[in-house]
């Protein structure tokens, strides 16, 4: 079908044209007199009849065409209407001609701006976003944990696969510095080179950050010309078939309008938003921001939602091939097996980068181990910090002894604890000054925070979402009490940070910003109080909203263990003696917080403490797993397995108090049960069973329990309940009649 028979500007401008003719002109055109009565019946006018008649027949003809359209005009003797036809061709070939030229820059200005993408970035990996929601005001350590989780089971799908879908909306969410970013420029590149949406004329590329300086603009044609005016010319967006591009919606100003959908704001900015989901539509943000943006739009089924989980295990190998030197590889391979958090964030394009960079710059790489999340990110920091005031290229410990730049890192933190308190991505120079009292110049905060130039003026960001989100915790750390970091909502979910700074590791970074404050302000054992009711201030996280049981406070507590690396000591043990203390290894368990269950279960039984209770929810397990239920067993009171468990070479020697054994939707056999359970069993008072209906050795079950120690019994088999060894007996002998 020829370009300018499809176009709507011809459609209406022609319609005008052809008059009380338009019935005749349809006949030749061989659309059917029933169809044009109905359409004479159904509109008012003749210009809205010859409309609709045009657009029946561009519908029902694949060969519609202004050849075909002259033929019939000639037939009808009406060359006046030929000389219009003329007229809409030269106009067509015109406007073609500067559509392409319109196209080409576009994608030429892409493919200048961002060539470098598909270079750094090849391995990125995608997988589908399962169904979980992500709590609005979620904070990094809630982010992160949801992404280590997903990490450890996901399908992955092809880039290619996940862009050659013909969706009008694509969302994309990641955690900060995973690639979400270099994606979208990846897509600009692959548009620009006719690789994916070919229907797409033309594709514009935001960035949220840059459109909260433009709360002003309030229609798209203005939006588009701001940032494209050096390719544009006479832009008129009803004459391209367009596909827009949002990058960071969690960085929007005015994310909380949008999410209320109100047509009736009176924020421009937000109209044309509302505008733009009207075109297909790319979006990317983080994985909150992204979940809360999907639930107004339940009702949009051409949809596709994806959440990138950065690299694989070839695109880290590559990367390390490609970026490192020889001796610095076999140095982060030596981390990424002795050190999961390192292992875990390699992963995330961000921090790889950084590790790598680390470690490569690193006097003494063996020390850097990347234990806690902590190091890892007060390393980052530091990497940031030689880079941008470091201009004599000092050690930390005598770059931190000089007072000019202990007060630039005090700044630093203390603007990005106001923002993270606020929520706040971008500020402006007027914002800072009003925290310092305007004794502060704001570029004397160069390095971390970055300045950006628009035509309504600039205003200031961190480099990174997750270097502020540290710094705000390093500021809390050293400023705020612990009733304050523990009562306070936003603060809530860099706990295990805050606690991460009292680690005393001498080879940790750590020691250098937990000192920012000249007196001996935050021991661990007054902040750790606070937390557990048993200082003055009698605060429990557990009577605080949004901690909804026993199990959260102690999952919160073992990361705030480990990341302080701190021990059970005298002031805190009367607290720990009070205390059911459980650990549970389950399918949903990360790495990360496996290191944490086994870092406190080590503290507490090595200081002379019991385990109440050990959960073990799954058959397959790694070797940390099988190191904790080593270390759980020796000193527990109850244990529970809703699973069968091997290990080579390994059985129980101390005695517990109560094992249980819950498998009746699992068939074990005889030999598999001996092996799994029977050592446990010889070592409990108390033994409880539930049992598969179709085992079919009841009778060994029954022999094993004659000959332990088992005091009290409970087993259900086959719909009955058996209290002790009688009533077992009694069922057998019966059974065998």
């Amino acid at each position: 079908m020829d370009e300018i028979i499809r176009n709507q500007q011809f459609k209406v401008k022609f319609s005008r044209s052809i008059g009380i003719h338009w019935k005749t002109l349809g006949r030749w055109l061989s659309i059917e007199d029933s169809c044009l009565d109905a359409i004479e019946r159904d509109y008012a006018g003749t210009e809205n009849q010859a409309y609709e008649m045009l657009k029946k027949w561009t519908n029902m003809s694949d060969n519609a065409s202004i050849d075909l359209l002259t033929a019939s005009l000639i037939n009808m003797e009406r060359t006046d209407l030929i000389k219009e036809l003329e007229k809409f061709k030269d106009l067509n070939q015109s406007s073609s001609k500067l559509k392409k030229e319109v196209i080409g820059a576009l994608k030429t200005f892409y493919l200048k701006s961002y060539g470098e993408t598909n270079k750094t970035y090849k391995f990125i990996e995608l997988c589908i976003v399962d169904a979980a929601e992500v709590k609005k005001d979620a904070g990094c350590f809630v982010e992160r944990e949801q992404f280590l989780k997903k990490q450890m089971n996901y399908t992955p799908i092809s880039f290619d696969k996940v862009f050659s879908e013909e969706s009008s909306l694509f969302l994309i969410s990641g955690i900060a510095g995973i690639g979400k970013t270099c994606l979208l420029r990846k897509c600009l590149l692959d548009w620009s080179n006719g690789l994916i949406w070919e229907n797409v004329e033309l594709l514009f590329y935001f960035e949220c950050r840059r459109l909260n300086q433009y709360q002003n603009i309030s229609k798209i044609n203005e939006l588009v010309c701001i940032f494209y005016k050096d390719i544009l010319k006479n832009f008129n967006i009803n004459s391209y078939n367009i596909m827009f591009v949002i990058d960071g919606l969690d960085e929007f100003q005015y994310l909380d309008e949008l999410l209320n959908n109100n047509s009736q704001c009176e924020i421009p900015i937000i109209k044309t938003f509302l505008n733009i989901q009207k075109y297909k539509l790319l979006i990317a943000g983080r994985i909150n921001a992204i979940s809360q943006y999907e639930n107004i739009l339940s009702e949009c089924n051409d949809k596709l939602t994806v959440q990138i989980m950065g690299f694989n295990e070839d695109g880290i190998n590559n990367y390390i091939e490609k970026n490192v030197v020889k001796q610095t590889n076999k140095t982060l391979k030596k981390i990424f097996n002795e050190s999961p958090i390192a292992k875990a964030m390699a992963s995330v394009p961000f921090y790889l980068s950084s590790m790598c960079t680390i470690i490569a710059e690193s006097n003494h790489r063996e020390s850097h181990y990347f234990k806690t999340m902590t190091d890892l990110y007060a390393s980052i920091f530091f990497n940031f910090l030689k880079k941008h005031i470091n201009k004599n290229n000092e050690p930390v410990y005598k770059m931190m002894e000089n007072e000019s730049n202990k007060q630039y890192v005090f700044n630093i933190c203390k603007i990005a604890y106001h923002l993270f308190i606020e929520s706040k991505i971008t500020f402006s120079k007027k914002e800072i000054q009003n925290i310092f009292n305007n004794v502060i110049k704001v570029e004397e905060l160069h390095g971390f925070i970055e300045k950006i130039e628009t035509d309504l003026g600039c205003y200031f960001q961190f480099v990174h979402l997750t270097i502020m989100e540290f710094c705000a915790s390093v500021y809390a750390y050293n400023y705020l009490s612990g009733k304050m970091i523990s009562t306070n909502y936003k603060l809530r979910s860099c706990l295990p940070m805050v606690c991460g700074l009292l680690n005393k590791d001498e080879n940790s970074y750590v020691k250098f910003l937990a000192n920012l404050k000249p007196e001996d302000h935050n021991i661990f054992f007054k902040f750790f109080l606070s937390l557990t009711n048993k200082s003055s201030e009698k605060l429990s996280l557990i009577d605080v909203p949004d901690i909804p049981d026993d199990y959260c406070f102690q999952k919160l507590l073992y990361e705030c263990f480990y990341e302080s690396q701190s021990s059970i000591v005298d002031e805190i043990k009367s607290f720990i003696d009070e205390r059911r203390w459980m650990i549970s290894i389950d399918n949903g368990k990360t790495s990360y917080e496996t290191s944490c269950d086994i870092y406190f279960v080590n503290q507490l039984i090595n200081s002379g403490r019991m385990l109440t209770r050990l959960d073990v929810r799954k058959n397959i397990l790694s070797d940390d797993e099988k190191c904790l239920i080593i270390k759980g067993s020796t000193n527990v009171r109850y244990v529970l397995f809703y699973h069968s468990i091997k290990f080579n070479g390994w059985k129980p020697k101390d005695k517990i108090e109560w094992l249980t054994i819950c498998i009746p939707k699992f068939l074990i056999s005889k030999n598999d049960f001996e092996e799994c359970f029977l050592p446990w069993m010889n070592l409990c008072k108390k033994l409880s069973l539930y049992l598969n209906k179709n085992i079919d050795f009841i009778e060994e079950i029954y022999k094993w329990i004659c000959f332990s120690n088992i005091e009290e019994l409970f087993i259900k088999y086959r719909g009955k309940d058996f209290r002790n060894l009688e009533d077992l007996k009694y069922f057998l002998n019966n059974r065998e009649k």
